[in-house]
């Protein structure tokens, strides 16, 4: 009669070592799945609903095309082209001001 401990499945024991090594990875993987989790859930949570409120649609004088839109409380800031600053008013969609961008002597 044969020994059972011949048969070709039974495995060998493993290493002290190598099943603490193998609970490490896994141990590391499940908490990079769970930051992966909260970097996620804090970019959705922090980025959405943060948008500016502007209106549908910007009158602006002719001649002028938009290059930044910026924004305040009550307020609402449009950079164009020709180097001014026009500052409308959130509610009402109208002009409140306009800032004239004066250029740097050269050299500065």
């Amino acid at each position: 009669m044969s020994d059972p401990s011949d048969t070709p499945d039974a495995a060998p024991p493993e290493p002290g070592g190598l099943r603490a090594l193998r609970l490490l990875v896994t141990a590391l993987t499940g908490v990079m799945i769970l930051g992966v989790l909260v970097v996620v859930g804090l970019l959705v949570t922090r980025l959405t609903d943060r948008a500016p409120v502007l209106p549908e649609e910007i009158t602006l004088p002719d001649g002028t095309a938009p290059l930044a839109v910026t924004s305040g409380p009550g307020w609402y800031a449009v950079v164009t082209g020709d180097e001014r600053i026009l500052v409308y008013d959130a509610t009402t969609g109208r002009l409140r001001q306009s800032v004239t961008i004066q250029r740097a002597p050269d050299g500065e």
